[in-house]
Formats: structure tokens, C-alpha cells, sequence
């Protein structure tokens, strides 16, 4: 895997046992530090660490950069102040997604994109075609690292290792801190993640990833912290039905049809894609993204054709069997008349058809529920 791109932390996966790594959109990265069922379960009960340093930074300043980021993005980007972060997405022309993305303001025309790692370059050559005057864009995303610390016992965690000017407790979700101090090292601390759970990522420079790390690590061995590698860190935002770039999100598959309506703000002004999204709107989307549950011995897996009435009407997107309620589980993009509670299908798995309904999303939800459904963005 020479030819592969590493992350700051690289070095540190070594000193696991169980580490295993895959080749993620052209990253060496690990699926599995000890056990994707035991990484999952730590998560939901106790706490996960993962390195997520693959993901790409933007910085955009200048007296135009919010307008610009308005007519980029289909959220409202009016709506953030200083110390907020936004879930949003980059629509083509014809409403297709070009990527999905977090947007950090730092301050008044100061802001920093999070992007899927497979779509960084993609994403800044849409974004510098698009560019004007009184807009400066910087790629950080080689001096940047990123760590999720992610379950219901991170703020404990966390409330070890950092200064004690900053409450991370108090921290609300989508908001964050710049120039936390965790375990000695200054970073920008924000109340996201993408698992369903309770969390925080921390954004840190590159060469003090490993600090941040350790320390962490450490300062968890006592609650059972595990790091978590790709495969947990899929099963979990699966379950909480937070889409994946390249799954439930792509160049054609547009936002309304994912079910993403709420981050797409068609009162607020023209963006690109607006006028294909209201026509999409107004007409219905032909597709919509479901849940659904295989009623036989089966796993359901991306791509596998989806029947009702003896014809086709989709695909699953991402499916297996979910490690919370050891159910074969899926979502999947049917035609929108079959997409009713209950309604009953036919997956394909291995050339054979079985059964399998129509179920509710998502499919774990935390006690207490976050501000928004979508926690993050991820690639494929």
C-alpha cells in the first residue's frame, strides 16, 4: 500500500494488535482496530476515538465570502454566527450533489469548509471555478488533522485533558471553541461528529495529532475509550441514517430525493441547482431514500436490486446487519410510491429474491437527541 496517503497518525496504529488497514479512496487507513462489533458497542455505551485526519479543509475569507458561500451551498448561510458550525451540501446545475460539507464560521467573512476526503480535489475546482473578486481560498487539509472522540462518556473524557476555561459540557451541538487547549495543545473544539452519539471533534494541527491522541486515549483507559476504525465508524452513522457521499449521496442523487429537505433553503435566494431542486420540489421527487428490512436470511448490500409488482424500483444504498438491533438492515432509493411504512419488497441477494418491507428511520436514535439528524460528512 506504498502508494497510498497516510494520516499524521499513521505511526500510532502500529501499537494495536488487531489493526487493520484498508485502502479507503486512496488513504491507508484502518477498518478495525479490535473489532468492528466491539468498536460499534463501545461507541453507543462508553466511547470511540477515531482519526478522521483523511478529511479536507478549506479556509475562505474576504469581504465577499459569505455571498459566495451563498450561492454555493444550499443551506442558509446567513443564518450562522461566530462559533457555529452549518451541515450543508454543493449541488451541480441539474441538482445533483457534488459534495456534502460542514461550514465552521470563525468570523464575519472568516470561515472553514470540512469536505469528504475522495472529493477534495474535485471540490476545490468547483469551488475555484466559481470563485470572485473579494473571496481568498486557502487548502489546509495537509496541515490539518482531525480526531472524533464520539459516545455518550466523551464529555467526561474529555473534561480531563482540557483547560479549565473551557466547558465542554456547556459546548451546544454545532457550536465550537477556537484555541481550546487539550491536552496542551491548542485546537478548535466542536460539539460534531457522525455516529448518532454525543461527541466532539478536534481540529489540530497535523504535527500535534499524536499528542492529542495519546492523551485522550489515556485519559479514557479508565471508562473503556477504544479507537475505532472505518468499519465502526460506517455501522454507526448507518444507524443513525447519516448518508455517506458516494451511497446516499452523488452526482445523481439529489438532496430532496436523500431526504435532506431541511438543509436545502429554496426561500433564501438562487444557489446552484436551485431552480432544478424547486422544480424537484414541486413536482415530487420521483425517488426517495427508505429504510427497509430483510424478512429472510440475508444481508442486503449497496447496489442490490430492489422489487415490488414484479419490477425493479431501486437499489439499497448501504445495508448489513446492525450491530444495536441484529436486524438485516438497509437504505436504499426506490421509486417514492412504494416508500410507505410496511410496503412489501423483494431484495435481491445472490440471485435470489426474499422478502423484506419498508421499515422506520432512522434506526437507533440517541436518548437525547441532537439539534439536527445529520452529524457530520463523510466519502466514499
Amino acid at each position: 500500500m506504498s502508494d497510498l496517503l497516510r494520516t499524521p497518525l499513521f505511526p500510532l496504529y502500529a501499537q494495536y494488535e488487531g489493526v487493520r488497514c484498508i485502502d479507503f479512496g486512496g488513504w491507508e487507513l484502518p477498518v478495525q482496530f479490535s473489532g468492528i462489533q466491539k468498536e460499534h458497542e463501545a461507541v453507543r455505551e462508553r466511547a470511540g476515538l477515531f482519526d478522521v485526519s483523511h478529511m479536507g479543509e478549506f479556509t475562505v475569507t474576504g469581504e465577499q465570502a459569505e455571498a459566495f458561500l451563498q450561492h454555493m451551498m444550499t443551506n442558509d448561510v446567513t443564518a450562522i454566527v461566530p462559533g457555529q458550525a452549518q451541515y450543508t451540501l454543493m449541488c451541480y446545475p441539474d441538482g445533483g450533489v457534488v459534495d456534502d460539507l460542514l461550514i465552521y464560521k470563525l468570523a464575519e467573512q472568516q470561515y472553514t469548509l470540512v469536505v469528504n476526503a475522495s472529493n477534495i480535489d474535485k471540490d476545490w475546482a468547483w469551488l475555484q471555478e466559481h470563485i470572485i473578486p473579494g473571496v481568498n481560498m486557502t487548502n489546509d487539509s495537509e496541515q490539518t488533522a482531525l480526531l472524533a472522540l464520539q459516545g455518550p462518556l466523551s464529555v467526561d473524557i474529555l473534561a480531563k485533558v482540557i483547560d479549565t476555561n473551557v466547558d465542554a459540557g456547556a459546548i451546544e451541538p454545532f457550536r465550537f471553541v477556537q484555541h481550546a487547549e487539550v491536552c496542551g495543545v491548542k485546537l478548535l473544539l466542536s460539539r460534531t461528529g457522525y455516529t448518532g452519539e454525543d461527541g466532539f471533534e478536534l481540529y489540530v494541527a497535523a504535527d500535534q495529532a499524536a499528542l492529542v491522541w495519546n492523551g485522550l486515549m489515556e485519559a479514557g483507559a479508565d471508562v473503556g475509550l477504544v479507537p475505532a476504525g472505518l468499519g465502526a465508524r460506517d455501522t454507526l452513522r448507518f444507524e443513525a441514517k447519516l448518508p455517506l457521499y458516494g451511497q446516499e449521496l452523488s452526482p445523481t442523487i439529489s438532496p430532496l430525493e436523500a431526504g435532506l429537505g431541511m438543509f436545502v433553503k429554496l426561500n433564501t435566494g438562487p444557489f446552484i441547482g436551485h431552480q432544478a431542486l424547486l422544480q424537484q420540489k414541486n413536482d415530487g421527487p420521483a425517488r426517495k431514500l427508505i429504510g427497509i428490512e430483510v424478512l429472510e436470511r440475508g444481508i442486503p448490500r449497496p447496489h442490490y436490486p430492489i422489487y415490488a409488482d414484479g419490477v425493479q424500483i431501486g437499489e439499497v444504498t448501504t445495508g448489513t446487519q446492525s450491530p444495536t438491533l441484529k436486524r438485516n438492515l438497509g437504505l436504499a432509493l426506490i421509486d417514492s410510491k412504494y416508500t410507505a411504512l410496511g410496503t412489501p419488497l423483494e431484495i435481491e441477494i445472490r440471485g435470489k429474491k426474499l422478502k423484506g418491507e419498508v421499515v422506520k428511520t432512522p434506526f437507533h436514535k440517541r436518548t437525547r437527541t441532537l439539534k439536527t439528524p445529520i452529524q457530520g460528512a463523510e466519502q466514499a
